[in-house]
């Protein structure tokens, strides 16, 4: 029997395997996901306690029509109630607590901004208008900051849209006219942000640790701490992977692959070199640029042409690197005060962006538990910044050199709590450094990622943030997901192929409620 060899274990190599069974034919034992981390689940990840703190890099969120995500989740029981799908989870959640959001944005002094309107001048409008209709190609190695005036940074809606999608001015106009493109249906409710959907739980527990079950109950093998350092090629025209070298345990193995055997790879991680601090440390930033997935994918593109160019992603740090922050506590202080500020209980605001802070901060508080194991005394939310290099409003020095406390005392100055003191004594904060966070976003040309199946690939695919499918939007789990179908579907020449990309532009109903959300005053 064909074996499948699937490089990384974030959602991208589970939801490969989970199409491999699912669609492929394949049997579990024949598929071998090889991670270098001591854990799976990539940049899904969520961890930590009460005592010590929790932790998640990000969260990530969903809209409706995440088609592959959906669907590849239809087919994964929830861990809370096994006659529902994960998909059947993730609505019911949207359904009793969408968000509403009432405090998108804060100013200087505190208070909440009126965020129904966007701001835009007439000029703002027109630009917007003509980075839409700009063909893709014509923006190949162009910033957002080539296609739009200064004015425009300084709008509501770029604001939120730029924290919502972690999106900054020097970034790829292609994957900001992308953005735009693909969440069109989302203008009209973008300041509620009611078009969002959350997952229960964070993705680690609400989609990472159902899908593993789900794939080792089918028998697929996960092998931690596997660096797979390269993958042999056949000589030719064709592009046929015929073996892969790993260390594992300090040792180095080989194996050869038989006819038949397939061979995806994760190439890059947005993630890679993320380090922790903790409310009393300043984490260290790694620069190294020594992951495994970055790695392999220079070996393989110095290999041959056509297989992208990582160089262009992880070598521009100080325009990839964002920080984040999560908080624990067992004081509800921080969030009665909140939801009061707010105006929405919590699980129900959305984000709230101090949209004039140094740091460009941004908070959420999560619906309670955010941790499947989590204590019904113990409360945990999240925050980050896009511009970590910037000196504080209060606190003066950057973000990236702070501890969790001064960076929380750095949120608690800008909402003028006067309990300011006492959150900041019961709480835990870890902050998480991120050199590659936004690295998918950086500016690129046409051919910079690979295909997912390069022309000619005969077994050989690539999966993840940096593979490239067309009119898809980089940085959501329905990317990576369909990243992984369309490896399935290429390599196995099936039928079933995933569904197209959701065009909302083509809804004369989506394209007026955007043109007058445009307007609004």
């Amino acid at each position: 029997m064909a074996k499948a060899y699937l490089v990384g274990s974030g959602i991208a190599g589970l939801a490969a395997a989970a199409f491999l069974i699912r669609d492929g034919g394949f049997a579990g034992p024949d598929i071998v996901l090889l991670e270098e981390q001591d854990r799976e689940g990539g940049s899904l990840d969520a961890a930590g306690s009460p005592e010590t703190g929790y932790t998640m890099r990000g969260g990530r969120m969903f809209e409706v029509h995440f088609d592959c995500t959906y669907d590849l989740l239809s087919s994964i029981p929830s861990l809370d109630d096994p006659a529902k799908s994960v998909t059947e989870d993730t609505f019911a959640f949207h359904d009793d607590f969408a968000w509403d959001d009432h405090a998108r944005l804060v100013d200087a002094t505190g208070k909440v901004v009126a965020a129904h309107s966007m701001g835009f001048s007439e000029r703002d409008r027109l630009e917007l208008v003509r980075c839409v209709a700009t063909p893709e190609r014509q923006l190949d190695g162009k910033r957002i900051t080539d296609c739009f005036s200064p004015e425009f940074f300084t709008t509501n809606f770029w604001w939120m849209w730029c924290t919502t999608f972690a999106f900054e001015p020097w970034h790829s106009a292609i994957e900001f006219r992308r953005y735009l493109n693909r969440f069109v249906h989302l203008f009209k409710t973008f300041d509620s942000m009611s078009g969002i959907y959350r997952t229960r739980f964070n993705q680690f527990d609400s989609i990472v640790r159902p899908l593993l079950k789900w794939l080792t109950d089918q028998g697929v093998t996960l092998q931690l701490g596997t660096r797979v350092t390269d993958v042999r090629l056949a000589g030719g025209d064709a592009l046929t992977a015929t073996g892969l070298t790993w260390t594992r345990g300090g040792r180095s193995e080989e194996i050869a692959l038989a006819p038949g055997d397939l061979v995806m790879v994760t190439n890059g991680s947005m993630t890679a070199g993320s380090t922790l601090g903790s409310t009393d440390t300043v984490p260290a930033l790694d620069t190294s640029g020594d992951g495994g997935s970055w790695k392999l994918w220079e070996t393989l593109a110095a290999k041959r042409p056509g297989l992208g160019d990582p160089a262009v992603f992880d070598t521009s740090v100080p325009d990839s690197t964002w920080e984040s922050f999560t908080v624990t506590t067992k004081d509800p202080t921080f969030f009665k005060l909140m939801e009061e500020f707010s105006g929405s209980e919590a699980g129900k605001g959305g984000l709230i962006t101090f949209k004039d802070s140094n740091w460009l901060l941004t908070i959420v508080l999560n619906h309670q538990p955010h941790f499947r194991e989590q204590p019904e005394d113990t409360f945990v939310w999240w925050g980050y910044a896009l511009f970590p290099d910037k000196e504080g409003d209060f606190v003066k020095k950057p973000m990236a050199r702070c501890t969790g406390a001064e960076i929380l005392d750095e949120v608690l100055r800008h909402l003028r709590f006067e309990q300011g003191p006492q959150i900041l004594a019961n709480s835990i904060v870890i902050p998480a450094l991120m050199p590659y966070i936004t690295s998918q976003f950086l500016v690129r040309s046409h051919d910079d990622r690979p295909d997912v199946v390069p022309e000619g690939s005969t077994n050989l695919a690539f999966i993840g943030q940096y593979a490239e499918v067309p009119e898809d939007v980089v940085f959501t789990v329905e990317y990576s997901v369909r990243t992984a179908w369309t490896a399935v579907a290429g390599l196995l020449h099936l039928d079933k192929q995933p569904p197209p990309v959701y065009k909302g532009r083509h809804n004369p109903k989506v394209l007026v409620e955007a043109l007058e959300t445009l307007h609004r005053r």
